[in-house]
This record gives C-alpha cells, structure tokens and sequence, in this order.
C-alpha cells in the first residue's frame, strides 16, 4: 500500500456540491481488479476512477470506471471529472485540440470549451433499437405512467444501456415516484426526458418555480441562473443506486437519440438532478460534422492523498 494522490469532484456544476461527485486515484498503477473494486465499494459514490498509464497510440492517459457493484467500459461524469483533475494535476495532452482519454470504450475526445470552464466529451458511438413491447409495457408500470406520457422510447447503448423515454412534460418527469424494486428486477436503467416549452417569458418563469420548490430559498438563487430546455432524471436500481444525479452517459444517449429523430434541437441545456437537491447543468451541442459533444464544468471539493 502507499499514499496516491486522490481528488473527490463534483461534476456538472460550476457551485460545489450540486452536482454528481466522482473520486479520483490519480495514480492506479499497481492495482489490482479487486482492490480497485474494494475501493469504489468504500467511496460509496456512483463511480470512482483510477488514472493509469495509456496504451493506445494517442491517448493522453487511460482510466478505469468502477462502481459500488462493477467496472463501467463507459460513462460520461466520470470522463469528465477525471479530465479536469488530471488537468489541474499537471496533465499535459499531446494535442492542442483534444485531450484524449483511453477507457474500455475505446478512445474518447475531450475538448475545451472556448470562453468558459467547461469540458466537452465526444459522445461515443450510440447503438439503439426498439424496446420490446413487454419490456416496455413493464417498465412504464413500474414508473407509474400511463402510456399516453410516452412520447417515443427506444432502447440506447453507448457502453451502458439504457432504456429511453421521451415524456409529455417536464412536470411528469419531476413527479415520478418508480418502484425500484422492480425495475432492479427487470434489470432496467431508465432515463426520462421532456422538454419545456419554447415560449420565453413564460418558460422562465415555471422553471424557476420548479427549481424554487426542489431546493427551497437556500439553493434557488444557485439552481434558478440558468433556465434549461429539457429535464432529465436517470433511475439506475440494478447497479444498487435509485436514483443518479447527473448522468453524462445518459444525456449523450439521449441527445443523439433525440436531435437524430428531430425531438430536440441541435444544441440546448438539459437538467438533471433537481428531485435529489442538486442542479446539474448538462450542455449539448452537435457540430458540423454531426457529433454530438456533452459538456459540463467541475469543480474540486477534496484534494489530498489516500492510502491504497
């Protein structure tokens, strides 16, 4: 054992602890599958990261994803928040352009964000497909919604699976009360979105509402800055966890599923997090060239050693 240099982050929120906390080992080498596993277990968090040499040709650095229960080949809070710290620990990238993050995946771009604090992922490649109708049709009973609440849904794969539901409304995602119970037992993740309405004034004024009554008047000036377009909520039970505050993993799955069949535009604000008092701000962009880029700012909570 030996003292690693360790980081606990929260990301997708420029206020400390309002969005999704990551631990961070800066320095894996040496560790095996199983003290990793141990360690991840003891954080608790929904994903723990171990930074380790690349061995891909390009790659800035390689990372490990674990969570309480297992290793992740993929998942976006955690490539965001291990860039930003192996960035303020004096990580250098090759390029001028991209950082590049090696993980299980395969090689996934980072990209800074000109003229703020954000970090950008390149959204991997999405496989998706239909649900089956009884998969479905167990899925939206266990969430307590009735099919006529169901806008589209589609089963999204970018390392994770999830099933995807678009909503009516943001109201309907912010009121649901699922039984994990049974979707750990359909070994369903399930991801939720709507999107509010367009018109201006109007739409400010009910999301502030809506940020007002999830934090009360301690948060709402933190939660109310930014108005989003759409909500998002992400019920993770088979991993152990009901429910995740800011998922990027998600989000990705869901904006490529979504601008591709022309349900959202090409770049707006989801939020995720409001029913557990948090306030992730998820940016989403496709380019040009049609790659859809996820993006969020991290901040440094814990910074220090620990003993692995």
């Amino acid at each position: 054992m030996k003292q690693r240099n360790f980081k606990q982050v929260d990301v997708f929120t420029p206020t400390p602890y309002l969005g999704n906390p990551l631990a961070v080992v800066l320095d894996g080498s040496g560790l095996d599958d199983e003290a990793m596993q141990r360690f991840a277990r003891w954080t608790n968090l929904s994903e723990t990261t171990f930074v380790l040499p690349p061995t891909q040709p390009g790659a800035d650095y390689r990372v490990r994803i674990f969570t309480p229960g297992g290793e992740l080949p993929f998942a976006g809070h955690p490539t965001l928040g291990t860039c930003h710290s192996w960035l303020q620990a004096g990580g250098q990238p090759k390029d001028n352009e991209f950082i590049v993050q090696e993980c299980k995946v395969g090689l996934v771009k980072i990209r800074r964000e000109p003229g703020t604090q954000r970090l950008a992922f390149a959204a991997p490649a999405l496989k998706r497909s239909a649900p089956s109708p009884v998969m479905l049709a167990q899925v939206v009973a266990a969430m307590g919604l009735a099919p006529q609440q169901i806008r589209a849904a589609q089963l999204l794969d970018n390392g994770p699976v999830w099933l995807g539901l678009l909503l009516d409304a943001p109201e309907t995602v912010l009121q649901l009360t699922p039984d994990h119970k049974t979707l750990a037992r359909l070994d369903a993740k399930v991801g939720v979105a709507a999107l509010y309405p367009s018109e201006p004034a109007p739409a400010l004024i009910a999301r502030a509402n809506r940020e007002a009554r999830a934090f009360g008047t301690s948060h709402t000036a933190a939660a109310g800055e930014f108005a989003p377009d759409m909500e998002v909520r992400g019920f993770v039970a088979p991993v152990g966890i009901d429910e995740d505050p800011v998922t990027g993993s998600l989000n990705a799955s869901l904006a490529q599923w979504l601008i591709a069949e022309g349900h959202a535009p090409a770049k707006y604000v989801a939020s995720q997090g409001v029913c557990l008092g948090r306030a992730g701000q998820i940016h989403i962009e496709q380019d040009a060239a049609g790659q859809v880029w996820v993006g969020g700012e991290s901040v440094t909570c814990v910074d220090g050693q620990v003993t692995l």
